[in-house]
Order: structure tokens, then sequence, then C-alpha cells
């Protein structure tokens, strides 16, 4: 860890201006709500898939039930993701589709973790 933080302390203060510079010209901030490695994975699943249920997501990224719920509950209440409740007889069915909004936010997204990599390689 120490020397993580020497490497840091070496570069050239332009460089790290460089790189954070880089980053806001693909997107103006990066979305913290996406960030997180659950709702990334839950927003990245939704991308390629029309509509995922809940436990077609909770067994892709591996989650529990309670940290799939609050992770998606936090994505539905920023209108990132729709979720809809159903029966199949008499089992519950609970399924989530990407908004376009959630879609848009994706793409911002990656567009600014990209400009950060190419930020990195170009230096």
């Amino acid at each position: 860890m120490g020397e993580a933080k020497r490497a840091d302390a070496d570069l050239p203060s332009n460089v790290l201006r460089s790189v954070a510079g880089a980053a806001q010209e693909g997107a103006p901030e990066l979305d913290r709500l996406i960030h997180e490695r659950v709702r990334l994975g839950i927003v990245s699943a939704l991308a390629v898939n029309r509509s995922l249920s809940f436990n077609e997501l909770k067994t892709m990224l591996g989650l529990t039930d309670g940290n799939l719920s609050v992770h998606a509950r936090k994505l539905e209440e920023a209108g990132y993701v729709e979720c809809t409740k159903s029966f199949e007889g008499r089992t519950p069915r609970t399924d989530f589709v990407l908004t376009d909004s959630g879609r848009a936010s994706l793409e911002a997204y990656l567009n600014h973790m990209e400009a950060l990599i190419q930020a990195v390689r170009d230096r």
C-alpha cells in the first residue's frame, strides 16, 4: 500500500489533472449509483437482455435475495430500471427492464470510463 502512495506522489500534477480532464470530456460526472459493483451488474445484465426475472438476476450475479432487492430498489427509485410484479399461477414473479433513462445513464457511465482508460493509456 505504501508503494502505491509513493507512485502517485511521483506523478506530476499535470498528469493527474489530464486524467480527470479526459474523463470529464466523455461525461461530466461519474454516476455513483451505477458505479457500485452490484448495480453495475444489474444494469449491464438488463442492457443485453430485454427483461430478466428476479431469480434470473439473482442467479446470474450470485446475489442473495436481500442484496438484489436493496440494489434493485435503488435503481428503480432513480428511474434506471422498471419493476413489474405478477403471478405465475400462485407463484409471485418480479421482472426488471432497463428504462431509457437507465440505458442513457449506462452509456454516459461507459463513455466516462472509456475516456479515463484512454487517458491512462495515453500518458
